[in-house]
C-alpha cells in the first residue's frame, strides 16, 4: 500500500477543512508548491490534488494544479474536484495527471462514465464520497439516496483506474478511519481501493494495508504533525 499526501486547494492555497466544512478550515499553506516540496522532501512520490472550489462551483485552482503538476518529473498525480465533463478530463490528463478522479457527474450520470472510462482505461477513478452509509456528491452538500454497496456494484463492470472512497463523516477529525467501510469497499470490489478520512496513526494505515487497500490518502494528520511523516515515508512511500 501507498501513502499520498492530500494537496486540497481553495483561493490558490493548499488547505485543510475539517469535515470537508468551507467554515471549518484549520490549516492553510500560501503556496501548495511548497506543500509538495515539503512532502517529496520526506521521499513521498504520489500526490492526490482537489479542486475545492471547482468541486462546489465556486471557481477555479487550474493555475495551481499546472504549477504542481510541471514541478518535477516522475511524479504520480491524482487530481480530481468539478470534473464533470469530459473536455475537463481530457484538460487534466493533457496537463499531466496520471488519473483524473470523478465524482458527482459519475454517481449521477453512469452512461457518462461508462463512456470516459472506455475512452481512457485506467485512468479515471471514480470518488465515492460516503457519509454513514449513503455517497454524497456536489462538494459532500446533496445527498444521493444510494447505499455505497449498490454503487459499488453498478461501477464493478467497468475499466476504472480505481476507487477513492472517503469516509466523510472521518474527514479532519483525527480520530481514526472508517476501517468496516473499507474492508467491506475491498472485499467486494475488483479496483484499486483508494481510503480517505480520518487516517491519524501508523496503526491506521497497517490496518488500511491488511484491508488489502491500494493507497491511503493522507491530510489532515500529516499537515498538523500529528503523523509522522518520515515514518510513514519510511514505510509507505
Amino acid at each position: 500500500m501507498i501513502a499520498i499526501p492530500a494537496i486540497d486547494l481553495r483561493e490558490g492555497a493548499c488547505v485543510q477543512l475539517v469535515g470537508g466544512s468551507y467554515d471549518a478550515e484549520r490549516v492553510r499553506v500560501k503556496d501548495p508548491l511548497d506543500a509538495l516540496k515539503k512532502w517529496r522532501g520526506f521521499g513521498f512520490k504520489a500526490f492526490h490534488v482537489v479542486d475545492l472550489d471547482a468541486a462546489l462551483g465556486k471557481g477555479s485552482n487550474l493555475d495551481a494544479i499546472t504549477r504542481l503538476l510541471g514541478h518535477e518529473p516522475g511524479l504520480t498525480f491524482t487530481v480530481g474536484g468539478g470534473v464533470r465533463d469530459t473536455a475537463k478530463i481530457e484538460a487534466v490528463l493533457a496537463s499531466g495527471a496520471s488519473s483524473v478522479v470523478v465524482g458527482t457527474k459519475a454517481i449521477e450520470d453512469t452512461a457518462w462514465l461508462a463512456e470516459v472510462a472506455g475512452r481512457f482505461p485506467g485512468r479515471v477513478v471514480v470518488a465515492a464520497d460516503v457519509k454513514g452509509r449513503e455517497v454524497v456528491t456536489r462538494g459532500w452538500t446533496a445527498g444521493s439516496a444510494r447505499d455505497v454497496a449498490d454503487v459499488l456494484a453498478a461501477l464493478e463492470p467497468l475499466p476504472l483506474g480505481g476507487l477513492l472512497v472517503t469516509a466523510v463523516h472521518k474527514e479532519g477529525q483525527m480520530e481514526g478511519v472508517d476501517l468496516p467501510l473499507m474492508q467491506e469497499v475491498a472485499r467486494a470490489s475488483r479496483h484499486r481501493v483508494y481510503a480517505s478520512g480520518g487516517v491519524t496513526t501508523l496503526e491506521d494505515l497497517r490496518a488500511l494495508a491488511d484491508a488489502a487497500a491500494h493507497g491511503a490518502v493522507i491530510g489532515m494528520a500529516l499537515y498538523t504533525g500529528k503523523l509522522d511523516a518520515a515514518a510513514v515515508a519510511r514505510e509507505f512511500a
